[in-house]
């Protein structure tokens, strides 16, 4: 009796203490889930906020993908692999940089693997389909949807825009090139232009990877990174447009390291919780006392706009960002 005592007085006391701990956690903090991980994918479903993120590791040890959820942007659900090679026939090694969206009720993560060098090589964008958003995800094609080189942009770091008038483009591409393509209905195929061109070229200067499109006041921003991922010039970039194609006439450093708080901060995303003017930018950094490039964190910090529109530099911070419902 005594030792059922004990045991019960023992599980209300942990009880208590992880509900005061949850109670007085004001921000999210950063990071604001443990792990390495890298080039966050934010994106907001229903009244859920969303991260896909990269398992930072080793080429061949990234083979699968998590995922992470939050009513608030201060408590988060981890989702363990929503997607892997083992759903993915063609894909090996170095799955990447997930973007996912909502369609007709089906969630489609689109994904980069096998980090492929030339057009003899088998891998490139692929994209996946699930009935919810924390999946199980599975190959919609059995191949990739974009599997060579077009005008010197290696086929990672995808993201899919959809633009006002309801049309979906994947921006994307490595190497210090970028390109728009358009997407047919269910994201099987890319269609080609009136010009009779499949791939646009966008790079504007100092692009190197991962790039972002949103829209803010009828103005296309279109964000990028810049500099080595695996080093202290990792950074994001922007410019702003009328069109998704541009013209893209490079602004300025939106997001860089600090050397108190952190290096090599880039590859993000941008979440804009609807309803209001809050926008939250999602990255990766390594940690000061870190030497492994692969030792990535994912990181949130407010995103905020001057009167002209244009977009104020981000610091830096430990804190991250305060809690925020959608309603």
């Amino acid at each position: 009796m005594i030792r059922l005592l004990v045991l019960f007085l023992l599980t209300l006391s942990t009880t208590t203490l992880h509900a005061q701990a949850t109670a007085q956690k004001a921000t999210s903090g950063n990071p604001i889930f443990p792990g390495w991980y890298a080039d966050p994918e934010g994106v907001i479903f229903g009244k859920t906020y969303w991260v896909y993120p990269t398992y930072s590791d080793a080429y061949n040890r990234q083979v699968f993908f998590d995922a992470f959820s939050s009513t608030d942007l201060v408590h988060w659900t981890k989702h363990e692999r929503i997607l892997d090679t083992t759903r993915v026939t063609w894909a090996k090694r170095a799955m990447w940089a997930p973007a996912a969206l909502e369609k007709n009720g089906k969630y489609y993560l689109f994904f980069g693997a096998n980090d492929i060098q030339s057009n003899a090589e088998k891998g490139g964008i692929g994209v996946a389909v699930a009935d919810r958003p924390q999946g199980p995800f599975k190959d919609l094609l059995g191949k990739p949807l974009i599997d060579a080189f077009h005008n010197g942009a290696q086929p990672i770091d995808q993201f899919v825009f959809k633009d006002k008038d309801g049309t979906y483009y994947i921006i994307y591409g490595g190497w210090r090139h970028c390109n728009i393509a358009k997407l047919n209905s269910d994201f099987t195929a890319v269609l080609s232009f009136a010009d009779g061109n499949t791939f646009k070229e966008i790079t504007p200067q100092g692009y190197v990877e991962g790039p972002f499109m949103f829209i803010r006041n009828n103005k296309y921003y279109f964000m990028w990174s810049e500099g080595a991922w695996g080093g202290p010039d990792y950074c994001v970039a922007y410019a702003i447009a009328d069109s998704p194609f541009g013209p893209f006439i490079r602004i300025g450093k939106v997001l860089e390291q600090d050397a108190a708080v952190a290096r090599g901060a880039g590859h993000h995303s941008v979440m804009h919780t609807p309803g209001t003017d809050a926008w939250y930018i999602v990255y990766h950094r390594r940690p000061l006392t870190e030497t492994d490039a692969n030792h990535r964190e994912t990181c949130i910090e407010t995103l905020t706009f001057d009167a002209k529109g244009l977009i104020e530099p981000v610091k830096l911070t430990t804190q991250g960002v305060s809690p925020r419902k959608i309603k």
